[in-house]
């Protein structure tokens, strides 16, 4: 049994400890909000936070989150993620959708370690969240209307 802390409850799951993260979350748990994209970590889709940091679930081993806290988007809760939440919806940002989970839990590691940050700081946190409809634009907007929202 690997024991974790996922969305702030104590979770345990019987599964082999080389398994990806990703396909615990989904198929096991039951938490399709994290996306597949590449499976190689390349692209974003599947960011979910281990301990705080964003990390890419499709290349973590369920085995190395033990005793730890992951935080999907189903459970991204507080102040940082209320205000990305409000500002993806103010500013209509996602198009087709399917990177957003990972986008937005990209944001709130961002914001949760740097209230303000400039465009090229934006640029570096979220160079590894891919976007195929290209609303980059509109990401980069949204975190500066986030950082408002934080009073930064």
């Amino acid at each position: 049994m690997i024991s974790f802390t996922l969305n702030g409850q104590k979770k345990e799951i019987d599964a082999d400890p080389e398994k990806p993260l990703l396909w615990v979350l989904r198929d096991d748990i039951g938490l399709t909000g994290t996306k597949f994209g590449c499976g190689q970590a390349l692209c974003g889709a599947c960011t979910v936070q281990l301990d705080g940091t964003p990390i890419r679930s499709c290349q973590t081993q369920i085995g190395d989150v033990a005793g730890k806290s992951v935080v999907t988007i189903e459970g991204a809760q507080g102040e940082v993620a209320e205000a990305v939440q409000k500002s993806w919806i103010k500013l209509d940002v996602p198009q087709c959708g399917y990177c957003q989970s990972g986008q937005v839990m990209a944001a709130i590691g961002l914001l949760s370690t740097n209230r303000k940050p400039s465009d090229s700081e934006i640029d570096d946190a979220m160079s590894g969240n891919l976007c195929r409809c290209c609303t980059y634009h509109r990401i980069r907007a949204a975190v500066h209307e986030a950082s408002r929202l934080l009073g930064a």
